[in-house]
């Protein structure tokens, strides 16, 4: 077995963990937690996905908080 399928982000896309915390939390809770300007200040998928591509510290506070919620969810 490779040390990829004990990474529980393996798989997942960056637009995939986006929109899933989207989808579970909203656009509102997900600026209350990660406080950057491209979920507080008319957030789309699409500008936070940029953001996020070029800003490895807020891709990694995002994965952290995603990982977060998953867990709480029980999948």
């Amino acid at each position: 077995m490779n040390a990829a399928s004990h990474d529980p982000l393996h798989g997942k896309t960056l637009q995939v963990i986006l929109e899933y915390l989207v989808a579970h939390v909203g656009w509102e809770e997900l600026g209350r937690r990660i406080r950057i300007q491209c979920f507080l200040n008319d957030p789309s998928v699409r500008s936070s996905l940029t953001f996020l591509r070029k800003t490895p510290w807020a891709r990694a506070k995002v994965e952290r908080y995603y990982l977060r919620v998953v867990r709480r969810s029980g999948k």
